[in-house]
């Protein structure tokens, strides 16, 4: 039987994980640049925080957009960290399947909702 087949994976090469590691850092630059900037648009705007304001931020078509890839990238960013947990902690392989359909199922219903709330505005 062939090294690193089977029930054993063999860690190989100083780029494992680096993949994973380098989305989950650039996903959350993004989220935190955009952040930056809402919080930015809310702080100088004039007139009553309200729904009128948030509607006006998010109205622009390439406001909308960059929402659009910010929840996406989002949606990566929590799949690749509850991926890895459930690698992680969670032995049984049953088990550890069911979780990671749970968790996609869940985080694409969020996606659609939090589109479907983004495009209704």
């Amino acid at each position: 039987m062939s090294e690193g087949i089977g029930s054993k994976r063999l860690v190989t090469g100083a780029h494992y994980g680096l993949r994973d590691w380098m989305a989950q850092r650039l996903t959350a630059a993004l989220m935190a640049l955009f952040t930056a900037l809402v919080l930015f648009q809310v702080i100088f705007s004039r007139g009553e925080i309200g729904y009128d304001l948030w509607a006006g931020i998010f109205n622009p078509q390439w406001m909308r957009a960059l929402t659009f890839t910010v929840l996406l990238a989002l949606t990566y960013h929590v799949w690749v960290g509850m991926r890895d947990i459930w690698m992680d902690y969670i032995k049984p392989v049953g088990v550890r399947l069911a979780l990671h359909i749970f968790t996609i199922v869940w985080l694409l219903s969020c996606l659609g909702w939090a589109v479907q709330v983004l495009w209704r505005l």
